[in-house]
């Protein structure tokens, strides 16, 4: 029998071809070269990229045998994603190959900014001597701000307390207790700008992230606070942040990723106490070899039909067909979930309901899971990751299931029971042979609305006038309502609005809205891959 076929389409670590063994007929070709790539990549089995070559519908269509594309390192936005799944075909990446060195380097950020150590070596070999300018301030006995206590937030924090650094942070997915556990303090967003002395950003991009650190925070700092942004671009506002440098409201800022990149001109950069780097959390050798060994270990798994620990859009297995139209329904209830919540249960439920348990529904639980995460944590989920980060945030999640479905064919319900006790649910099933996606309960209240991209929920008090008013400062604000159902308990009780919408709401029109229809809760979720 013939070999699969493996084609490495970029440079790789000599450790990735070795970590395939001698199972498999290895090729090349140069993925940034559109013709080669589509010629080469027709008669494979399973394909390795870096960042370089853009394997989308066009490059799938091509590929008549492919079974698996490896992406050696965590972004994916050079594969597209839905198109692989809808072929059948396994992506996978290395989620966790750059972890440590993604955390060293905010962590040589912080003393940088704390040493002005780029500064004086660059005043040195120009020739000049300038000890009293480059004068630093210690880490010890500092208060380090954590943004964000996943993974990489983590390794930092407990790097930095080495330092003799006292550790507080904000996550709103992470409970006390963990926090404790751990040895950090959690505290809210605006008491950790008030207190840190360093502040570190570890968060995923999301529209909630999008400017978190901006001019409203930035007026709550101390004006000798060091500000590191190592995660993603665009979550420290660039032209706030240069702002609160100009007047004197910040004292420094240590950044590896800006807003548009490649960024070699940013007004940032006119500052002496910012140290800039040319995005690098990634550019180890050691990370390029654990991403390359990581992807050919899941390939040799994929081509033998074994459980792939790092795939993204499916779990390895047979899944039923009637149970596949189910996967990307319960994802995005799972991200509608978090945004209700605005943090972690303490305990999930994921229940179907239905003819689609007479198959295994587990991977239903795994899809819920991962859009719980899915705007949680900065590293990609995975089916099989996704358990993990409910282990390591102690939420208990357990799946129920029913032959008996009242109302509907089939219904996925995602239920989860906050630190308060309060318990949020969100309900949704697949409407005709297209499969729509339609959400039909959100907590006590009876919805039927399509799953949109863009999606706003308002609960508030019933009573006359609310529609018009919401209308108003949304149209005031140039967003278009494509839908909207309201949903009440009772006349003048607890009511619910669900709107779906043309783009993003911005959050501070969002609190308009909330403000000027009084509100109780108002959240946005944006449901785009």
């Amino acid at each position: 029998m013939s070999k699969p076929v493996v084609l490495i389409a970029e440079e790789l670590s000599p450790a990735t071809v070795d970590a395939l063994g001698p199972d498999f007929e290895i090729r090349h070709c140069d993925g940034a070269d559109r013709a080669a790539l589509l010629s080469a990549i027709a008669e494979v089995d399973a394909i390795l990229i870096r960042s370089a070559t853009k394997v989308d519908a066009e490059a799938i269509a091509a590929a008549r045998r492919l079974r698996v594309v490896a992406r050696a390192g965590v972004g994916l936005d050079n594969v597209d994603v839905a198109a692989a799944t809808k072929a059948g075909v396994m992506v996978v990446n290395a989620p966790t190959s750059n972890i440590v060195t993604a955390a060293e380097l905010a962590c040589g950020l912080l003393i940088a900014t704390a040493r002005n150590i780029p500064q004086a070596n660059a005043a040195l070999k120009n020739g000049e001597w300038k000890r009293s300018k480059y004068t630093g301030v210690e880490l010890s006995e500092k208060t380090l701000g954590v943004v964000g206590l996943g993974r990489i937030g983590l390794l930092v924090a407990q790097r930095m307390a080495a330092f003799g650094m006292k550790i507080v942070a904000y996550d709103p997915y992470v409970q006390a207790a963990r926090a404790a556990q751990l040895g950090v303090r959690l505290l809210s967003l605006d008491e950790l700008l008030a207190t840190a002395d360093f502040i570190t950003v570890h968060l995923p991009k999301t529209p909630e992230t999008l400017g978190l650190i901006g001019d409203e925070a930035l007026h709550k700092v101390k004006p000798s606070v060091r500000i590191v942004n190592a995660a993603r671009g665009g979550i420290v506002d660039e032209a706030a942040l240069h702002s609160a440098l100009k007047e004197g409201r910040v004292a420094g800022a240590g950044l590896d990723v800006y807003a548009s990149e490649p960024c070699t001109d940013s007004p940032l950069f006119e500052f002496d106490q910012v140290v800039g780097t040319p995005h690098l959390g990634a550019s180890t050798g050691e990370a390029q070899e654990k991403a390359g060994i990581s992807v050919a270990r899941s390939v040799r798994l994929a081509l033998a039909g074994e459980l792939v620990p790092d795939a993204v859009n499916v779990q390895g297995g047979v899944i039923a067909e009637d149970v596949r139209p189910g996967l990307p329904l319960a994802e995005k209830l799972g991200r509608i979930f978090t945004a209700l919540a605005g943090e972690v249960a303490q305990r999930l439920d994921v229940e179907v309901c239905g003819e689609i348990t007479q198959h295994d529904v587990k991977v239903l639980e795994l899809s819920a899971l991962k859009g719980v995460f899915e705007d949680v944590v900065a590293e990609t989920v995975s089916y099989v990751n996704a358990p993990l980060f409910a282990q390591e945030r102690g939420v208990e999640v357990r799946l129920t299931t029913s032959s008996e479905s009242p109302d509907h064919r089939n219904l996925i319900t995602v239920r989860g029971t906050l630190t308060n006790g309060d318990v949020i649910s969100v309900a949704g099933t697949l409407a005709g042979p297209k499969h729509q996606q339609k959400i039909v309960g959100i907590g006590g209240h009876t919805v039927d609305l399509a799953v949109a991209d863009h999606m706003a929920f308002l609960r508030y008090t019933d009573r006359p006038g609310v529609v018009g008013a919401l209308g108003r400062v949304l149209g005031e604000a140039q967003i278009n309502i494509a839908g909207m159902q309201v949903a009440r308990a009772e006349e003048g009780g607890d009511a619910l609005i669900v709107l779906t919408v043309d783009g993003t709401i911005p959050s501070q029109v969002l609190n308009e809205v909330a403000e000027e229809i009084g509100a109780t809760s108002a959240r946005g979720v944006d449901l785009m891959p």
